[in-house]
């Protein structure tokens, strides 16, 4: 990193199913692999993921905090890939849209990482409901996933539209998956830089990769191990490494107090 300051960076799709919580966990773990200390956030409060793509059952996660007093600390998980998880929980209807007196729990639990982190990752759920927004603002970068399906593009727009219109955010990183040639990613994100560009004024989105459709990627979910652990020499690993490298080149922006918790502040003073 060029910066000292920790970075916080939210991975996000208009559309479910397009391999965003992979490659949360694989873009966390290349990450790690270059010299980071990484936390990934399962952001997605009440169909977590995380855990169950990594081959994990955590005793603990969002949930003690919030209903049961347990600390960050105690919640936070060695996955054994060179970075940690702070694990959600899952089938629990209350954590589909935290209120703001768990927003502010959130908010000061996020000293303990101060330290102790390089990169904070934010895996949000897909679509446009309260928690998605709420953890998009909150980060200092978004990087939205989207595949060559229509669909995915189609709600890939609505989720800037939304972010754009509503709350003023203009920049967007894009990660196109499962493309099967490099000139078809290409293509997806012109459409949706076309889209943007007439509909949107202001908007700037910048292509952090394309990760190529890769057969090891679905052996390496039923084995519960990122495919970067998997199957390091894949062209999706590859993919992967060379857009945690684009990653590090970001910039923390130096006028910030260089805290974690700015980030959530900022967005619930927003919200006031």
């Amino acid at each position: 990193m060029s910066s000292e300051l920790p970075l916080v960076f939210s991975v996000t799709s208009g559309k479910g199913g397009v391999g965003k919580t992979n490659l949360s966990a694989n873009l966390s773990l290349a990450l790690a692999e270059q010299g980071n200390r990484v936390v990934l956030l399962d952001a997605d409060l009440g169909l977590a993921n995380v855990a169950v793509i990594l081959g994990l059952t955590p005793e603990r996660n969002l949930f003690h905090l919030f209903r049961e007093g347990e600390s960050l600390e105690s919640i936070l998980l060695d996955t054994g890939f060179g970075f940690d998880i702070l694990p959600a929980s899952s089938g629990v209807s209350e954590m589909l849209e935290l209120s703001t007196g768990q927003k502010l729990e959130l908010l000061e639990s996020m000293d303990y990482l101060e330290d102790k982190v390089d990169y904070l990752v934010v895996d949000t759920g897909a679509g446009i409901n309260d928690n998605v927004i709420y953890f998009n603002l909150a980060a200092q970068e978004r990087i939205i996933v989207l595949t060559p399906e229509p669909t995915s593009l189609t709600d890939a727009y609505a989720l800037i539209k939304v972010l754009k219109l509503e709350h003023g955010m203009e920049h967007f990183k894009i990660l196109v998956n499962m493309a099967r040639t490099k000139d078809a990613a290409k293509e997806v994100f012109s459409r949706l830089y076309r889209a943007c560009d007439h509909f949107l004024d202001g908007v700037s989105l910048d292509l952090v990769g394309s990760v190529p459709y890769d057969p090891m990627v679905k052996k390496s979910v039923i084995q519960q191990t990122p495919f970067v652990k998997y199957a390091p020499d894949s062209p999706a690993s590859k993919a992967v490494r060379e857009a945690a490298k684009r990653i590090q080149t970001w910039d923390v922006a130096t006028n910030l107090d260089g805290n974690i918790k700015f980030f959530w502040k900022k967005l619930l003073f927003q919200q006031a």
